[in-house]
């Protein structure tokens, strides 16, 4: 519970009662006296209100009136890649090889003769309650994200918080699950932070964090490498972080196990270390299948065709299983997989490589010229776009929906009119810090 905005929102509507809630609040979770309680909301008291309205340039925000909610930030939809999209012109040109504008999950810098490159996956936040399986998965995926780009992972750092009620045991317990796979793949985990959530301000015991990693190479695979001609490839998946808790919160918890894998990181390897012609590689996380077909045909202008009777051969029979057993489209959840995109005529040693190294794969598509998307089902094309959200894997997520609850243009409108105000904000600020 976040007791600085709790008090703050209570503040605005000028509720008469809002230190007896949070004083309600405090005993809830604290195993503290009453006077004790009540020092500690006096205090929240006076930081929500010294803080409530600051006067200057610096502290000035002008709200969108679109929540991260709203405009399903975060939830791996069209949503979500808009703002992405927000994101790197607020961030502007850059001198970077790749960085956000591209939409890839890697940013690379070169140093000398070498591409440096730099990733950085925040923990499901599903997955609070079990740290092994956030500091699992959260670090294979940082790992898969320097793999795709054609890179090979150094050095892996660690970002922990954890709010003010949470045991000791759970900082652990996630270091261990970014540790075993920092020594299944033998790239140190060299540097980090822990933190609470919120210092003394948030109670309860949510944990939250990222892991980032720093690869080097020679050749990228960038999405935007994709060209006309090109076969498109996928390796099995099993799921991760997603898939996990779609198994935790539906009852179907042998399922996670599935997920306890490297064979991604593996295949990755071998690829790597037989230098094959790739020209893009990517994840199916972000939105699926769906939603990576979409970035991948906008940053590189070209268009996808997927077979969806191969696709669907490629998923783990259990995972597969449980998602269409709860009605979950596996095209649009992370199922971890690799997408491998290159010239037709390197496709079989792509294949031959990846399954010695003990990973399924199979030609599932082609790049053509146009652009978006299609998926063909029975001979038929059908249907490919991403949803305004992810597909919903938890019943709270089928609870929300995964269509917007509000006019997505209008949204949209106002995600824009944010973004320009902070691209002018960071402009004003930058000229006046080099006045000085």
């Amino acid at each position: 519970m976040d007791l600085e905005g709790f008090a703050k929102r209570g503040l605005r509507r000028r509720d008469p009662i809002i230190k007896e809630k949070i004083i309600a609040l405090i005993k809830e979770v604290k195993d503290l006296p009453q006077s004790q309680a009540e020092v500690l909301a006096e205090a929240v008291m006076e930081e929500a209100l010294v803080t409530l309205n600051p006067h200057g340039e610096v502290f000035k925000l002008e709200p969108a009136g679109v929540t991260m909610g709203d405009f399903g930030v975060g939830s791996r939809g069209s949503g979500d890649f808009y703002t992405h999209k927000k994101i790197a012109e607020v961030i502007g040109p850059t001198e970077a090889i790749v960085d956000s504008s591209h939409l890839d999950d890697s940013g690379v810098v070169k140093a000398g003769e070498n591409f440096i490159i730099v990733t950085v996956d925040g923990m499901h936040s599903r997955l609070s309650d079990y740290p092994f399986l956030a500091g699992f998965h959260v670090t294979r995926a940082a790992l898969r994200d320097i793999y795709v780009m054609g890179g090979k992972p150094v050095a892996l750092l660690s970002d922990i918080h954890l709010a003010d009620d949470g045991d000791v045991a759970k900082l652990f317990d996630h270091l261990a699950g970014i540790a075993t796979v920092s020594e299944l793949m033998n790239v140190p985990l060299v540097t980090g932070s822990t933190l609470r959530i919120g210092g003394d301000l948030v109670i309860g015991d949510r944990l939250t964090g990222c892991v980032g990693a720093v690869g080097i190479s020679k050749r990228l695979t960038p999405r935007k490498g994709a060209k006309t001609g090109d076969v498109i490839m996928m390796t099995e998946g099993a799921g991760g972080g997603t898939v996990c808790a779609a198994a935790l919160y539906y009852g179907w918890h042998d399922v996670v196990d599935e997920t306890l894998n490297i064979k991604f990181l593996q295949a990755s390897e071998a690829l790597l270390m037989n230098d094959l012609a790739i020209h893009a590689m990517t994840d199916v996380t972000n939105g699926g299948i769906r939603g990576d077909a979409k970035e991948i045909a906008f940053t590189a202008g070209v268009k996808l065709v997927f077979q969806e009777d191969r696709m669907r051969k490629l998923v783990n029979r259990r995972v597969l299983e449980m998602l269409e057993a709860l009605e979950i489209d596996y095209l649009g959840v992370s199922i971890d997989a690799l997408l491998i995109i290159a010239p037709k005529e390197a496709s079989s040693a792509i294949i031959q490589t990846t399954r010695r190294a003990g990973v399924k794969i199979d030609r599932v598509g082609f790049v053509e010229n146009g652009c978006g998307a299609e998926l063909i089902i029975n001979g038929l094309p059908t249907d490919f776009e991403p949803r305004f959200r992810e597909s919903a894997y938890t019943p709270i997520k089928k609870a929300v929906g995964q269509d917007a609850r509000r006019n997505e243009s209008e949204m949209q409108q106002l995600v824009d009119f944010a973004a320009k105000n902070a691209a002018e904000k960071k402009r004003r600020f930058v000229q006046m810090i080099r006045g000085n």
